[in-house]
């Protein structure tokens, strides 16, 4: 991504700052949907079952839309997208459980307990891969340091040569960034496209989300 002013010079005869955006819009939509299509490679191959897989990546887009205003306080990124995905996919099992009538008690204290899956992690990973290309470079580098790979801010501010307090308000501009993305992510469609995808999962996503935040609005 670049800020060069050269790319919003307009050319004769046309719209330079538009063919440039569009290629940008174009670029970033792309990632997201690959971003998507990541983790329901990894629910397919986690749960055996193509229609298990979009429903729970349903309820984890659904998830994490409705806790994106949480990202500012996490400390780390990675963890924070694994945590969701990982209790969508224990709830799912344990749905399934109820429903062959072998009830399977798992208290909130097992969950946040949940030994580390590296399969998981590693579907996560290679999903914040994809996003951050698209932030601008500023806001990548740092959440990719501070966020994921847990470099002390402090560290990270002498190596770039600027203050603790620069580091963290572009830490805190960074994760807006990402939240906006994420958010945008999750309302993707794997199979038919971005944001504009009127196919049956698509259309339930939105209106569960839309209540999700009809429930929170006093």
């Amino acid at each position: 991504m670049t800020d060069n002013p050269e790319d919003n010079e307009s050319a004769p005869g046309g719209n330079k700052a538009d063919g440039v955006a569009k290629h940008h819009d174009n670029a970033v939509q792309h990632a997201l949907v690959e971003a998507q299509k990541q983790i329901l490679q990894f629910l397919r191959r986690r749960l055996g079952d193509r229609d298990a897989a979009d429903e729970v990546l349903q309820r984890f887009s659904l998830r994490a839309l409705e806790r994106a205003s949480q990202l500012h306080d996490v400390r780390m990124v990675r963890g924070w997208l694994g945590r969701i995905l990982a209790t969508t996919i224990v709830d799912h099992q344990r749905e399934g459980a109820r429903r062959r009538r072998r009830e399977v008690v798992i208290d909130q204290t097992e969950v946040d307990n949940l030994p580390v899956d590296e399969e998981l992690d590693a579907a996560i990973c290679n999903c914040l891969y994809r996003i951050l290309p698209t932030l601008k470079a500023e806001y990548a580098d740092i959440i990719w340091r501070a966020d994921i790979l847990g470099e002390p801010r402090d560290r990270v501010a002498a190596s770039l040569g600027t203050s603790l307090n620069n580091v963290t308000v572009r830490l805190h501009r960074g994760r807006q960034a990402l939240r906006k993305r994420l958010e945008e992510m999750c309302r993707t469609c794997p199979v038919h496209g971005f944001l504009d995808c009127h196919c049956e999962k698509a259309e339930q996503l939105r209106k569960a989300f839309a209540e999700a935040k009809a429930k929170t609005v006093p």
